[in-house]
């Protein structure tokens, strides 16, 4: 009985490598290319969790956008914020926060090399006269978890969009 203990577990084991079962973690995410440039400015919100995200995949980040092998473009950012609901009174309930990304690459000439893409993303939250505060720090809370969940959103992306070859024409 006691040898068939790590037999057992020896034997679970190799199945588990072998069905190609491994943990979720950051090491998911490589990207085809070996330098990148974000034409972002320094301080946007996007850019500043994009390097970061892209230098955990082992890309480069290059300043110059003719020495990179990919240019990452921003196409739109747009945010709102929209009343969801009203009380009996009139005074606002809840609002929903919407955030809609368009992105593309670009080689160094400025060939599409991924087709734009369209993220949207949209969380809803309660809101009260009394707890004006709380709910404006649960606002800005929420607006940097969906940056968070868009740059996660991106780089998953980029790291399954098999990329063009702008050389080659295709019909």
């Amino acid at each position: 009985m006691r040898l068939l203990r790590p037999l057992f577990a020896l034997i679970l084991v190799a199945a588990l490598a072998g069905c190609g079962f491994h943990l979720r973690g950051a090491g998911g995410n490589t990207l085809p290319y070996k330098t990148m440039a974000i034409a972002l400015p320094e301080t946007a919100d996007v850019r500043i969790w994009l390097e970061r995200h892209i230098r955990g995949s082992g890309t480069e980040i290059v300043a110059d956008p003719k020495a990179a092998e990919a240019v990452f473009q921003q196409l739109e950012d747009n945010r709102q914020k929209t009343i969801l609901s009203v009380n009996a009174q009139g005074r606002v309930r809840e609002y929903r926060l919407q955030l809609t990304y368009r992105f593309r690459l670009v080689n160094a000439k400025g060939d599409e090399i991924v087709a734009p893409n369209e993220l949207s993303l949209s969380r809803d939250f309660s809101f009260d006269d009394s707890q004006v505060l709380a709910k404006d720090v649960e606002e800005r809370l929420l607006w940097r978890d969906m940056s968070s969940d868009l740059v996660n959103q991106i780089m998953r992306r980029l790291s399954i969009v098999k990329p063009r070859d702008p050389s080659r024409e295709t019909d």
